[in-house]
């Protein structure tokens, strides 16, 4: 049965244009999953990671920290939809600081860069099928971003999604892009291996990537962790941060007990019964901001050594074809996480970092503190924090999706006095609102304004 739903998959792939590469990985982890593979990381098998560097206490020289970064390349993960926010085109088209958008801040941010360094820093996006065309077209206005001929993206693979009872790709006529899904951003080394960007970039001189995701302002080019790294020799690095009661569900690095690898635990690779163990921030202290530094000639080696296939391990997880519609066909998609890769790689490293370089955007509640006075633009369009950033909670019946958002909060209401906002019901904020302490806005049952100039505290309007 599994051998027919793999041969299934493996033409629906080649039909589809796939790499065979791509081919050639997802192989490899269907069988991992029809031999009952789950991908699961017990916290029987693990400790706790310990004694990792701080940022704040590098020191790196100015010399040789320009001369790392001189030879890196900046990544940008760009092939999320915001799907969860009601969109269908890229993210990072999203406003985010007046009518800038994330590219308009990620552009700005290397090019500031490069002025302050002399480093030639390239800009390459890791885009889908589905956002390739939007961003590229956003960017025409950036001509200077083009370093040496390199292309400014490349385009992740696609999969098929499988059906749960018998592991045959899935077919969904209503809406047939539903019958392929993207790989999990574990795909970007088999995705820079087969699209030619990396010799592109070994060929051009560059020895170094910083890889983050589109969505997250805070990691910037920073030249002293170029510096660091390169001076550990390291073939792979990862930057964490201490976690917080809102990091219990998140990914986190740990140790595994076997061999002593760190390796990156995923709520998803977490079993049920350990979940408090893995939810305990003062046992296990480090979250991972999916902000990597690679080695591109140990990549490279890796990746010549195992014909593309790097040895990461499954992700299983288990959703509905139609993601809106829970009573459709129940399928498996296949994924891995490029942080994962730590545990690929002899030697690699960890740095901690303050939460100011994980900014990420998931919510329309993010979005919020984001745009709001909480954080000041840079001239070199980093984003700082000014205080401490509140805690936002909106109706999601009526903020969740960015249409809805927009039109109920036209200005950002000023966050920087604020600890935490709660917001249910329907309110449309007006102009010059300002927000205190531990706001609340409760469900007056019918649409209402806040009006301008006003300001929301603990007992909601004043």
């Amino acid at each position: 049965m599994s051998a027919h739903g793999l041969a299934q998959a493996q033409r629906k792939m080649t039909d589809g244009g796939v790499h065979p590469t791509a081919v050639d990985v997802f192989t490899r982890f269907y069988g991992l999953l029809e031999s009952g593979e789950t991908g699961m990381i017990p916290e029987s098998g693990v400790r706790p990671l310990t004694d990792v560097p701080h940022l704040a206490d590098l020191d790196v020289g100015d010399a040789a920290a320009r001369d790392a970064l001189a030879v890196t390349a900046v990544v940008k993960l760009n092939g999320g939809l915001g799907t969860s926010m009601g969109m269908d085109r890229a993210k990072s088209l999203l406003r985010v600081r007046d009518d800038a958008t994330f590219l308009d801040v990620i552009a700005g941010q290397v090019l500031a860069a490069r002025e302050a360094t002399g480093a030639r820093l390239p800009l390459v996006l890791m885009n889908s099928f589905r956002t390739r065309d939007d961003t590229l077209a956003a960017l025409s206005g950036y001509a200077d971003l083009v370093v040496d001929g390199l292309p400014l993206d490349f385009v992740q693979n696609r999969e098929p999604k499988l059906r749960a009872d018998d592991l045959t790709p899935v077919e969904w006529s209503a809406d047939p892009d539903l019958e392929w899904c993207p790989p999990g951003h574990g795909d970007l080394y088999t995705a820079l291996h087969a699209s030619g960007v990396l010799d592109a970039l070994l060929d051009a001189g560059f020895r170094y990537a910083t890889v983050s995701n589109s969505d997250n302002l805070g990691a910037s080019p920073d030249a002293r962790i170029a510096g660091w790294f390169a001076a550990t020799g390291a073939p792979f690095a990862a930057e964490v941060a201490r976690r917080t009661p809102a990091d219990r569900k998140g990914g986190h690095l740990v140790v595994r007990e076997s061999d002593g690898r760190i390796v990156l635990r995923e709520s998803a690779q977490t079993p049920k019964d350990d979940a408090d163990a893995a939810g305990d921030i003062d046992r296990h202290r480090y979250f991972n901001t999916n902000n990597l530094w690679l080695d591109l000639r140990a990549l490279h080696a890796e990746l010549d050594r195992t014909g593309g296939v790097l040895d990461l391990p499954l992700i299983r997880n288990e959703k509905t074809v139609d993601p809106s519609d829970k009573t459709s066909t129940k399928v498996v998609q296949i994924e891995s996480a490029m942080g994962a890769a730590i545990e690929v790689f002899d030697g690699a490293a960890v740095l901690e970092v303050d939460r100011s370089r994980f900014l990420p955007v998931k919510t329309t509640n993010d979005l919020l503190v984001l745009r709001s006075d909480v954080y000041r633009l840079e001239p070199d369009h980093r984003l700082v924090a000014q205080v401490e950033a509140p805690f936002v909670d909106l109706d999601e019946d009526h903020y969740k999706v960015i249409a809805a958002f927009d039109a109920r909060v036209p200005a950002t209401p000023s966050l920087a006095r604020a600890t935490s906002l709660r917001v249910r019901g329907d309110w449309t904020f007006g102009s010059g609102v300002v927000v205190t302490g531990d706001a609340v806005l409760d469900d007056p049952g019918a649409p209402s304004q806040v009006p301008d100039g006003a300001t929301v505290g603990p007992d909601g309007l004043a």
